[in-house]
């Protein structure tokens, strides 16, 4: 598996778009965060962590992931996935993520939400 991930991020309106590129695991998780806390520094408070380019997520990175669910929370913003690959939206559901963040099939469905 390659160790090559990729976060880059655009804002739309009020949200910051993450991208994702690559398997999230510990060391791709502490990347997302570090934008995270970026962006909650620059006073964005609306996320959406777009998965297109993400095929695996493991356990480490799912911990990651809830642990910007508790920040979003704590800050009064929302988070949402989107393009989550069957398994991913599967282990996301069966982990609780769901019910703290929205998941979209695509990008535009969450900006329009």
């Amino acid at each position: 598996m390659a160790d090559v991930f990729k976060v880059t991020t655009r804002q739309e309106d009020k949200f910051a778009i993450i991208y994702t590129e690559g398997y999230i695991n510990n060391l791709a998780g502490d990347k997302i965060v570090e934008e995270f806390n970026r962006l909650v520094g620059e006073d964005t408070r609306h996320f959406i962590l777009n998965l297109q380019k993400t095929q695996l997520v493991n356990s480490i990175g799912i911990s990651i992931l809830i642990e910007v669910i508790e920040k979003v929370q704590e800050i009064g913003g929302t988070l949402a996935f989107c393009h989550l690959t069957p398994i991913i939206a599967k282990t996301f559901k069966i982990m609780g993520l769901t019910q703290y963040a929205k998941v979209y099939e695509t990008e535009e469905d969450a900006l329009k939400a």
